[in-house]
C-alpha cells in the first residue's frame, strides 16, 4: 500500500497555525490487521478535533491536520523516541493504549521497516508542512503563533490522578511562548466556566517543545481538552453537540487571545 495524503492543510491569512496531529482515523494494512480488540476503536484519538474548532476557518487561521492514525505513528512525538515525560507515556509507535492495554495482537506488531516507512512517509512530511507554513507565516508577518490542539479522556489512571482539569494549557514550562502569552491564556481561562491548568500532567508535546522558540518570535502552545465537555468518552465516541457548544465560545474566545497578543506592540 501507498501511503498517500498524510496530512490534510487548508491555508490561512492571519500568523496563527492550528496544528491537529491526533485526530487521524486512517491507517495501514500491517496496523489494521495487527490491532488488538481493545486498540480496533481507535480509543486514543482526538475525536472530532476538527469539527470543535471548525470555527478557526473564519478566523483565518492556516489549519494541518494529520490523516493518520496515532495507531500508525504519534506526530508529536519525537523522531527518535526519546520519552517525553518521566511518568507513564506512550512513544513514536505507541505499544499500548493509554490505560496500558497492549496496541497489538502478541507478535502482530508492524516490524522495523514498515515503521520507518511510516516515518519517511508520515511523520516527516507533517513535519516539513509544519516548519514550512511556520516559515511562511513568519516571512509575512514577521512572527508566527502555533496553536497544537488535543483531547484526551477525562479520566486515565494510568497517566493521571483524579479526573483531568477541562482545559489543560501546556508551554513547556514557559519555555514554548513568550511569559506575556502564557499569562494572557492562563488569566483568560481563569475566567472561563471551566477548569484548567498550565503545565500541569500535559506540558506540551514533541510539536510545542520543538517549534516554539519564543527568542526567533515564534511561539508555540498547547491545549489538552478533557473529552467529557464535548462528546462521549466511550464507544462510539459520539459528539455531543450541546455540551461542545459552550466549550466552542470559549475556544474560539481563546484563539482570539492569542491573536490579539500578537497584534500588540512590544
Amino acid at each position: 500500500m501507498n501511503i498517500t495524503e498524510p496530512y490534510t492543510y487548508e491555508p490561512g491569512t492571519i500568523p496563527l497555525l492550528l496544528s491537529i496531529p491526533h485526530a487521524g482515523t486512517r491507517l495501514t494494512p500491517a496496523v489494521e490487521d495487527g490491532l488488538s480488540d481493545a486498540a480496533r476503536p481507535l480509543p486514543d484519538t482526538d475525536w472530532h478535533i476538527p469539527r470543535l474548532y471548525d470555527f478557526a476557518r473564519g478566523l483565518g487561521a492556516h489549519i494541518l491536520i494529520g490523516n493518520y492514525s496515532r495507531m500508525v505513528i504519534d506526530l508529536n512525538r519525537p523522531p527518535d523516541d526519546r520519552p517525553l515525560y518521566a511518568t507513564a507515556t506512550t512513544g513514536l509507535y505507541p505499544q499500548t493504549l493509554f490505560d496500558g492495554t497492549p496496541t497489538f495482537k502478541p507478535g502482530s506488531a508492524p516490524d522495523s521497516d514498515e515503521r520507518k516507512r511510516y516515518l519517511d512517509q508520515i511523520w516527516h512530511p507533517y513535519h516539513r508542512k509544519l516548519q514550512d507554513c511556520l516559515s511562511e507565516i513568519k516571512a509575512r508577518h514577521e512572527y508566527a503563533l502555533l496553536f497544537d490542539a488535543h483531547s484526551i479522556a477525562s479520566v486515565i489512571p494510568r497517566l493521571f490522578d483524579g479526573r483531568l482539569p477541562d482545559l489543560n494549557l501546556g508551554t513547556n514550562d514557559g519555555l514554548s511562548c513568550a511569559p506575556s502569552l502564557g499569562d494572557a491564556l492562563v488569566e483568560f481561562c481563569g475566567q472561563q466556566p471551566f477548569s484548567s491548568v498550565i503545565n500541569g500532567r500535559f506540558k506540551g508535546g514533541y510539536i510545542t517543545r520543538a517549534y516554539g522558540q519564543p527568542h526567533a518570535r515564534q511561539h508555540a502552545v498547547q491545549l489538552e481538552l478533557a473529552q467529557c465537555n464535548y462528546m462521549q468518552e466511550q464507544p462510539p465516541f459520539d459528539y455531543v453537540a450541546e455540551r461542545a457548544g459552550q466549550l466552542q465560545q470559549v475556544l474560539r474566545a481563546l484563539l482570539a487571545t492569542l491573536v490579539s497578543w500578537g497584534q500588540q506592540p512590544r
